[in-house]
């Protein structure tokens, strides 16, 4: 029989530019997700690995480096023991996000007492698209599923929502401020674990202004004319064409990085003397236009809500991927969440997207965030490629 599912603990490595000269280059994904799993062990007196049923990671390009399940690599080499499974998900973008959710579900069913679930990526090494897949170079699938880049996409959606050029630069100038003053203010402390010398989100700019986002070309209008903008437009009747406005400064960085959560269920925090943080209430899962693709988190954050039978007003904090400035703007405007309750410690479009840790590091930010203010519910939410949303809904009353 099983039993409420709670987040117990919180883990991250900070994000290290996502290219050859980044912070975590020098550090393999392994050599990213094996320090964390100590510093969860270390943190908790309790814990013996052992006690652990799982551990479910999600990384968006598994290949190279990145491949071979690195789940359960990372439980051999942290000397876990040889009992401490590991699974490694998919689901792009939202792949750390998804790998709580999964392992929250598992533990209402009585499956799991206790598993750590995550994400980690490196896309200093292993970028995006390295593994070759179908969905990127077959033509033919590309043509079949609509296959949009992702910032092809983006702009489609400013054009469909009409967001202009100032208010994409002035959410991205947020995010920015917004994150380099969280990391004044020690509100990433508890969590952040410093490997490999890197103690910073490095990419967060706190000297970032309008005039130099402003100068910026629009980074995906080559794409556009290059075929991209009639493979999104094709079956469509507006808008007759699509206006690029985004650019690097409004796009989420590549970023190296990796997160874990401690999940378990309450006689197991018991056992082990820790006190719940908070309980995962529920969790969502949607697929939408694979075309205009970044508003699938969204639909996802309306139906966990739903489902839970909680009020966009009752929610104290949204954690919301930063896949480009358009969604973003959207999703406030949807659920009528300002600057202080969307993203309040800045987003991925100032620190980075590690692709299959975001999810996870959206989770465990908002768990911090939600305590921090003494909040009650916080929902993380991520928008990924080809349609997919997830969602996940936080309560510590």
């Amino acid at each position: 029989m099983g039993g409420d599912a709670y987040l117990l603990d919180y883990v991250r490595t900070a994000r290290g530019r996502g290219s050859s000269g980044g912070g975590l280059r020098h550090l393999g994904p392994l050599d990213q997700v094996t320090p964390l799993l100590h510093a969860l062990v270390e943190r908790s007196p309790g814990l013996d690995p052992g006690m652990v049923d799982d551990l479910v990671l999600g990384c968006a390009t598994q290949t190279g480096e990145q491949g071979g399940n690195l789940a359960r690599t990372a439980t051999l080499l942290a000397d876990w023991g040889h009992r401490v499974p590991g699974a490694t998900v998919n689901r792009f973008c939202a792949s750390g996000i998804d790998a709580v959710a999964q392992v929250a579900a598992r533990i209402r069913a009585g499956e799991l007492g206790l598993a750590v679930a995550g994400g980690v990526e490196s896309a200093s090494r292993v970028p995006a698209g390295a593994d070759h897949a179908p969905l990127w170079t077959d033509v033919e699938v590309v043509r079949r599923t609509g296959s949009t880049h992702p910032g092809v996409a983006a702009d489609l959606n400013a054009t469909i929502d009409g967001f202009t050029r100032e208010e994409l630069d002035g959410y991205a100038l947020e995010s920015h401020h917004k994150a380099a003053a969280a990391a004044r203010a020690g509100a990433l402390a508890r969590s952040l674990v410093p490997v490999g010398g890197l103690g910073h989100d490095e990419l967060v700019r706190a000297d970032l202004g309008r005039a130099e986002l402003a100068a910026l070309p629009p980074a995906f209008a080559g794409l556009g004319a290059d075929g991209q903008d009639e493979l999104a437009l094709t079956g469509r009747t507006w808008p007759a064409r699509i206006d690029h406005r985004h650019t690097a400064g409004t796009s989420p960085p590549p970023a190296d990085g990796a997160a874990l959560l401690l999940v378990g269920d309450l006689a197991t925090a018991g056992r082990l003397g820790l006190v719940p943080r908070a309980r995962i209430v529920a969790s969502a899962v949607v697929a939408q236009d694979p075309v205009t693709m970044l508003t699938a988190g969204q639909e996802a954050v309306g139906r966990v809500l739903r489902r839970a039978g909680v009020t966009p007003d009752e929610v104290d904090v949204f954690e919301f991927a930063e896949a480009f400035a358009a969604p973003c703007l959207r999703f406030r405007r949807a659920f009528d969440a300002g600057p202080d309750r969307l993203n309040p410690a800045g987003g991925t479009i100032a620190a980075g997207h590690a692709a299959g840790a975001t999810g996870a590091m959206l989770v465990g930010g908002c768990l911090d965030e939600v305590e921090r203010r003494a909040g009650r519910y916080g929902v993380a939410g991520v928008s990924a490629i080809t349609g997919l949303g997830v969602a996940l809904l936080l309560d510590r009353g």
